[in-house]
């Protein structure tokens, strides 16, 4: 069995974690708050929701597993 690539290191795991959790913490008390008509259903808001949300798992899966997609691709990060 292959062994894991990392691309990050444990600050860059724990910014794109926490930045994900939030991200998709954000997501479902938007996505509430749409469903109680809080806010204006079109289709802006719902992409906004869906991005929160997608962007946030992405930034989880980042998190835990030590592998950047943006660094994948070749595009430096700060962290």
């Amino acid at each position: 069995m292959s062994e894991r690539m990392c691309n990050i290191d444990a600050k860059g795991k724990f910014v794109r974690l926490a930045g994900g959790l939030i991200s998709v913490f954000l997501g479902i008390i938007l996505s509430v708050l749409l469903v109680l008509n809080d806010l204006p259903s079109n289709l802006l808001t719902v992409a906004s929701i869906l991005g929160l949300f997608s962007g946030g798992v992405l930034g989880i899966y980042e998190g835990r597993s030590g592998w950047c997609f943006a660094r994948a691709l070749g595009i430096w990060t700060p962290i």
